[in-house]
């Protein structure tokens, strides 16, 4: 099993290596890739050192498969040329991810969507992942009619520029700056860029990519998309109007029971999720789960997750066990 990581020096493609080795992912050659100012440089992958290749040089190498985090430009030039090679791309950049010819996937919710003819798959948004990975259980049960979501989201949702602005903001020192603002001490309402529409593409990320994953246009969603200063982690606060009445104790218990879903929801021991506590793990944390007393068959809950972990790096390893395990690599 040839494996290539494409990005593999970017802050996605270090996890991707993390999760690679702890899952013990069966990779008999790695091929780590990334731009040509990072080409010659060495990785250590398994206490082994792999010299860094050019994207040229990848393709040439015919992976099985190449598991893509360098942006959505290089996605939409490379991963073509890597699937014309009989390479199956995992993609984690937006790029492929609203294409009607692409699966989107989230493995515990539609892998069964995968077939061998999928060469390029697209991995979900990070706030999208840690979203629909609560909601499905639900929607099955109650019928969602229109979910409201806020996001409280890290910097590292932004890359490698971004944490070194807050750390330089913390420290007190002039720096490169990743946002319009300071974000030490500070809330943007601002996650990607502002679209005709007055909403980001961000938010309309969250909009859209949920009905694909589920394969549903039954229920909306509405969003918005707030950068904090955390380091990592995202977190949720959101409000979902069902066609059906729910019990809370059966909510709670359906959650639980959802592979990659931890409920830590004990009010009485302050057990609730943050980021803090979600760092560096691959399940969702759901918690603050209670009813919205102002209208009828509505629910509030808090969900929070490492977006480097479930929300990129660990979904995209997930998606290749599931090729690999089914056979269709």
């Amino acid at each position: 099993m040839k494996v290539a990581v494409v990005g593999a020096t970017g802050m996605v493609g270090e996890v991707m290596l993390k999760v690679l080795a702890e899952r013990n992912f069966p990779i008999t050659e790695l091929i780590p890739v990334a731009s040509e100012r990072s080409v010659g440089k060495t990785l250590t992958y398994k206490g082994n050192d792999y010299t860094v290749v050019g994207l040229e040089t990848a393709v040439s190498m015919k992976p099985d498969i190449a598991l893509f985090s360098a942006g959505g430009g290089t996605s939409l030039e490379w991963a073509p040329k890597f699937a014309e090679a009989g390479t199956t791309v995992v993609d984690n950049s937006s790029a492929w991810r609203m294409d009607p010819t692409k699966k989107l996937v989230v493995p515990e919710i539609n892998a069964n969507v995968l077939t061998k003819e999928d060469k390029i798959i697209a991995n979900p948004n990070c706030s999208t992942i840690q979203l629909v990975m609560a909601l499905n259980p639900l929607h099955k049960k109650y019928n969602m009619k229109r979910v409201v979501v806020s996001t409280y989201q890290s910097v590292s949702g932004t890359g490698v520029k971004a944490v070194q602005q807050l750390e330089n903001e913390i420290a007190g020192i002039d720096g490169e700056m990743a946002y319009p603002y300071p974000i030490g001490r500070n809330a943007l309402p601002h996650c990607d860029v502002f679209l005709e529409n007055g909403y980001t593409k961000e938010e309309m990320k969250l909009a859209r990519e949920p009905q694909k994953i589920m394969d549903d246009k039954t229920f909306s969603v509405s969003a918005t998309a707030v950068r904090i200063p955390t380091a990592g982690g995202h977190s949720e606060s959101v409000n979902v109007e069902f066609e059906n009445d729910f019990d809370l104790a059966e909510v709670r218990q359906l959650l639980s029971e959802t592979p990659g879903i931890v409920v830590q929801d004990d009010l009485e021991n302050n057990s609730y999720p943050m980021p803090i506590y979600a760092h560096d793990k691959d399940e969702v944390f759901v918690g603050r789960i209670r009813r919205d007393e102002t209208q009828p068959n509505t629910l509030n809950m808090w969900i929070v997750a490492d977006n480097l972990r479930k929300g990129a790096a660990t979904n995209t390893i997930q998606i290749a066990e599931y090729l690999v395990e089914n056979n269709l690599v």
